[in-house]
């Protein structure tokens, strides 16, 4: 169990470019700061770097609406050439109203225009939208690996999104890749603190360590990507085997529909 832990930003990681190594950034960041990564670390990150890095934006001139996206655009009083891109992410559209588009992400996540924005980015002139990873665990992985060849350690990745929940106001740090933690933790089977067996309790650990994260990073003029959560019992954390994508509710599941 872990009666504590901090949390705190990597400072000075520059702007993110197309083909940035951000293991290297990362390293060389903590470096400057005369800080060092520990065994049992979580790497927390914020997708948009992690999107920039892979080359993610794309510019709205070179997107050609259809006619569902037209139709769709006149409804939630959008852009016709955004719709299109959340049609081009998604599989479904769950939900419309004006000024608002929710669908289920090709990934399996359910929310808000498929995770697409257009803030804090450099529109270069003219309108430009950043999309998800197109696999955050896989981009978790390779940065995990890379990170633990740097620093010869044992650590977590997490890639952190910001997302709005069902019933609940404003928005929170979600994990929507994940490598080297346990994402899930199931404690059905186990016992209360009066022993009462539990029937239901199961932890969504890589949820609450974005969340965390995002405390620190912020979401609008930080400047603070990259975060390190330190101090979890590593082996209640770490875990080779699990990623994000276990987070996300089998449809057979969904009690909305």
């Amino acid at each position: 169990m872990t009666a504590q832990f901090s949390v705190f930003g990597v400072p000075n990681i520059p702007m993110i470019e197309h083909g940035d190594c951000l293991s290297d950034i990362i390293m060389q960041a903590l470096d400057n700061a005369g800080l060092t990564l520990q065994a049992g670390d979580v790497v927390c990150l914020a997708q948009k770097i992690v999107s920039k890095a892979e080359g993610r934006m794309l510019a709205l001139s070179s997107i050609t609406p259809s006619p569902e996206a037209e139709e769709l655009a006149t409804a939630t009083a959008k852009d016709p050439r955004m719709v299109q891109l959340i049609l081009d992410e998604s599989t479904e559209v769950m939900r419309h109203k004006p000024n608002v588009l929710i669908v289920r992400h090709k990934l399996g996540i359910v929310g808000a225009h498929a995770g697409i924005d257009q803030s804090n980015i450099d529109h270069q002139g003219e309108e430009q939208a950043l999309l998800l990873p197109e696999d955050p665990d896989a981009s978790a992985a390779q940065l995990r690996e890379a990170l633990q060849q740097h620093s010869g350690i044992d650590l977590g990745v997490v890639i952190t999104d910001s997302h709005n929940r069902p019933w609940r106001m404003g928005t929170i740090g979600c994990a929507i890749g994940c490598a080297g933690i346990r994402v899930l933790d199931d404690q059905v089977g186990g016992r209360d603190i009066y022993g009462r067996t539990l029937h239901a309790t199961l932890i969504n650990r890589a949820d609450a360590i974005a969340s965390a994260a995002t405390l620190v990073m912020g979401e609008t003029t930080e400047k603070l990507p990259v975060v390190i959560v330190r101090g979890l019992n590593s082996t209640q954390t770490l875990n080779d085997q699990d990623n994000a994508s276990m987070i996300n509710r089998p449809l057979e599941e969904d009690l909305f529909r």
